[in-house]
C-alpha cells in the first residue's frame, strides 16, 4: 500500500464535516512536518461565522513557489445506514477507496503529498520552494478559510509562482478534464408582500403572488448570454417558490423565492446584482430581496501550469485532458486574484454521493501525474 493511499485513508477517518476539524489538519501537519515542511496553522472566523481552522506548509525558503491547495472539509454523510462501508472508515474493497473525502478531496491532498515524494526522490538536490495551502472551509460558506488564508500569505510576502487545485475534475476517467476558469454565481432571496384576505374578496386583499410570478417571469426569460469560447451560456435558476398558504381560500400575505445566477466573464456580479434589484422594483411592488455574490466568473488563460498538467496527464494516462470551465464554484476564484491557477484531481463520478469512492489505480496515477508536473515546472 502506497504512503499516498494510507494519507488518504487517515484523513478520511477524521469526520471533518464543514466546520469541524476532527483532526484531519493534524494528521496533515505530521505528514508534512516529517518531511521538511514548516506548517502554519492560522484560525479565521468572523461576522459571526464558524471559526476555521487552515494550514499553510512551506518546504523550502528560496527560488520558485509552487503551490499545491486543497481541503479537508468534507459534506455531511447523510443517512449512514444507505452506505454499505463505514463512511469515514477508509475502507479499501475491490480496488477502491471507500469513504466521504476519498474523492472531495482528501485523497487529493494524499496524491500532493505522494507527488511530492516521488520528486524529491528524483531530484534529491532541489533547493526552490513547494507549499501546501489546504482550509477547512470549502464545502460551506468559504468565509474563513481559503479567501482569508491567500490574503494572510500575501500580507507575509509567502508569494506563489502558479497554484494546482486538487478539486475532482475528471466527470468519467482519469486524464478527461482540467478546470482552467469558473462560472461566477449570485443568488437572490426574494420576498413579496401583500395583504391577506378573503379569495371571494379580493377587492380587500392585495394578492402578492401575481407579482411575484411577473417579477421571476422577468428575471427568468432574459437570454443573458449566448457563452464564449471558453464559458457556456449564463443561467438563472429559480429554486424555490413558497407562500407558506394551505388555505385554498386564503389569500396570502407574501411569498418568497429563491434564485441563483451562474455566470461567465460578460458579466460581473455587481452588473447582475443591479439587473436584478431594478427588476425587483420595476415589478414587484412591495418587496425585501437580499442579493450575495459567491464569487466572480474567471478564466486563467491557458498558460505554462495548464500545459504542464494536460502534459503530465497525457504521459501517465495517454489521454490529453479538455481545458474546461465548467461545474461549480471552487476556491480557485480565490486564489487566481494572486497566481495562476488550474484545477486537475481525481475522477468526479461519486463525489458527494452515498459510497463516495477513488480507484486505486487512479491515486497511484494522481501521484505521478502531480509528481511530473513539479519536474516540468522546475526543470
Amino acid at each position: 500500500m502506497s504512503a499516498a493511499l494510507e494519507l488518504a485513508q487517515s484523513l478520511i477517518r477524521c469526520p471533518s464535516v464543514t466546520p469541524a476539524d476532527a483532526g484531519a489538519l493534524d494528521v496533515l501537519q505530521k505528514a508534512l512536518e516529517a518531511r521538511g515542511f514548516d506548517c502554519k496553522r492560522k484560525v479565521f472566523d468572523g461576522d459571526g461565522s464558524d471559526a476555521i481552522d487552515n494550514l499553510y506548509a512551506r518546504l523550502g525558503t528560496k527560488g520558485r513557489n509552487f503551490c499545491f491547495a486543497g481541503h479537508t472539509d468534507v459534506v455531511p454523510a447523510g443517512d449512514t445506514n444507505a452506505w454499505t462501508v463505514d463512511p469515514f472508515g477508509g475502507e479499501v474493497i475491490d480496488g477502491r477507496l471507500f469513504g466521504r473525502g476519498a474523492v472531495d478531496m482528501k485523497t487529493g491532498i494524499a496524491c500532493f503529498v505522494g507527488g511530492v515524494d516521488a520528486f524529491l526522490a528524483a531530484h534529491p538536490d532541489f533547493d526552490e520552494s513547494i507549499s501546501f495551502l489546504i482550509t477547512g472551509d470549502e464545502e460551506a460558506d468559504a468565509i474563513n478559510g481559503t479567501v482569508k488564508l491567500v490574503e494572510w500569505c500575501d500580507q507575509e510576502g509567502e508569494k506563489f509562482d502558479c497554484c494546482l487545485v486538487g478539486e475532482p475534475t475528471n466527470p468519467k476517467y482519469l486524464g478527461e478534464m482540467m478546470k482552467v476558469g469558473r462560472r461566477g454565481s449570485v443568488t437572490g432571496w426574494l420576498t413579496v408582500f401583500g395583504a391577506q384576505g378573503h379569495v371571494a374578496y379580493p377587492h380587500l386583499a392585495d394578492n402578492p403572488v401575481p407579482r411575484m410570478i411577473r417579477t421571476l417571469d422577468a428575471l427568468n426569460s432574459r437570454e443573458l448570454d449566448q457563452g464564449t469560447d471558453h464559458f457556456q451560456p449564463s443561467n438563472l435558476e429559480i429554486t424555490t417558490v413558497d407562500a407558506g398558504n394551505a388555505a385554498t381560500n386564503v389569500v396570502p400575505a407574501k411569498i418568497s423565492a429563491a434564485f441563483n445566477i451562474r455566470f461567465n466573464d460578460q458579466h460581473t456580479g455587481a452588473d447582475l446584482k443591479k439587473w436584478i434589484e431594478e427588476t425587483c422594483t420595476e415589478h414587484a411592488g412591495a418587496h425585501e430581496l437580499k442579493v450575495e455574490i459567491s464569487g466572480e466568473a474567471f478564466l486563467s488563460n491557458p498558460g505554462k501550469l495548464a500545459n504542464l498538467i494536460a502534459d503530465a496527464s497525457e504521459k501517465v494516462t495517454g489521454k490529453r485532458p479538455e481545458m474546461s470551465t465548467t461545474g461549480g464554484t471552487s476556491d480557485a476564484r480565490f486564489i487566481q486574484k494572486y497566481t495562476e491557477v488550474a484545477e486537475f484531481g481525481l475522477v468526479g463520478q461519486s463525489m458527494h454521493k452515498v459510497d463516495e469512492h477513488a480507484m486505486v489505480d487512479d491515486i497511484e496515477n494522481l501521484v505521478t501525474i502531480y509528481a511530473e508536473v513539479l519536474a516540468g515546472f522546475f526543470d
